[in-house]
């Protein structure tokens, strides 16, 4: 649906994708093939490196740059992807917060690693008791963000929250693709499948020596880092691949649904999304 917009337009994607943009993650993040990516220029796709320190911080800046270049340049551009964070930093702005210590940070993955997200609700519910009330204790990056930063600022994440959105110069027009989710599901299950075809285990396998970096702590690499290390069967890790994938997807419905502004269409309405246009 991007390209075909974007080639409608004539203009470049820049993505918001927290993984495509690691030149090392291939099959699992489903990157733009070279026939689309020579179709339609793309930015912030495969030009980044894992051992980055790439974040929704560095987005908005690297965003709002980009942004600001390829408008002067083309008029207007089309933005894609589905990390609701990223989008949310670019176009409202976060609020500012103080730099954490990585050691603080390491520590608290490695704690992570061995106690489980039943470590972090522990620790939340003792040290932020305020972050623990908002119901986001199922999304371990958001918790260990919120954990490392009260124990960095000795404040809860919660009273960083200004609640004042960053005033754009652009005109936006957001368009949200669905499917019914008995049909997202089954797709979700075939794309998994393909990626297991495609080469994903030899991959992921490729990038062992980054286990245990951020960015591979993602959906479709860290399942097969647990097979890898033969704590679960590959049967397994392809099950539990496919729960995490659907769980994402939720995730994000939930996410860009709450946000006004975007129109929703199904993936088959592209002629109806360009002449929206």
């Amino acid at each position: 649906m991007s390209i075909a917009v974007a080639s409608h337009l004539q203009v470049p994607i820049l993505s918001f994708d927290s993984r495509q943009c690691y030149r090392e993650l291939c099959i699992g993040v489903a990157r733009p093939d070279q026939e689309q990516l020579q179709k339609v220029p793309h930015y912030f796709i495969a030009d980044h490196s894992v051992s980055s320190s790439v974040n929704a911080a560095y987005y908005e800046q690297y965003a709002t740059q980009k942004v600001a270049e390829l408008v002067a340049q083309y008029g207007q551009i089309v933005m894609v992807g589905g990390t609701g964070l990223y989008w949310k930093a670019f176009w409202e702005g976060l609020d500012e917060i103080p730099d954490i210590d990585p050691s603080i940070r390491k520590g608290i993955l490695a704690a992570y690693e061995q106690g489980g997200i039943g470590w972090l609700q522990s620790a939340l519910a003792n040290e932020d008791p305020l972050f623990a009330a908002t119901g986001e204790m199922r999304n371990p990056q958001r918790m260990m963000r919120a954990l490392e930063v009260v124990r960095a600022a000795k404040k809860s994440i919660l009273s960083f929250r200004r609640g004042q959105v960053k005033q754009q110069p652009y005109n936006l027009l957001a368009i949200g693709l669905h499917l019914p989710r008995p049909e997202l599901n089954l797709r979700i299950d075939q794309r998994v499948d393909k990626m297991m075809a495609d080469g994903l285990l030899e991959e992921v396998g490729s990038l062992q020596k980054y286990s245990k970096l951020n960015a591979l702590n993602t959906v479709g690499y860290k399942e097969l880092f647990q097979y890898l290390q033969k704590d679960i069967s590959l049967q397994e890790a392809i099950a539990l691949i496919k729960q995490n994938t659907r769980q994402y997807a939720k995730r994000q419905m939930t996410w860009f649904s709450k946000d006004p502004l975007f129109r929703w269409f199904s993936p088959a309405q592209e002629s109806e999304v360009i002449s929206l246009l």
